[in-house]
């Protein structure tokens, strides 16, 4: 008979076996993570940084 307790162990040793696949999935949500900084840190700084450029362009 198949129970629940069964299930869950199944599960688990699913989940504990495949270890190349979890690290994978954990380094592709690091990299998204990570995307997502820098494009958040160019949306904001990117005025700036060329209002800066302009600046030093123009003194020159």
């Amino acid at each position: 008979m198949f129970t629940i307790t069964s299930y869950i162990a199944g599960v688990k040793d699913r989940f504990t076996k495949e270890e190349k696949g979890a690290t994978m999935v954990e380094y592709g949500i690091m990299v998204a993570f990570i995307a997502l900084l820098v494009l958040a840190a160019v949306t904001l700084l990117g005025p700036q940084i060329a209002n800066l450029f302009t600046r030093v362009d123009a003194a020159i």
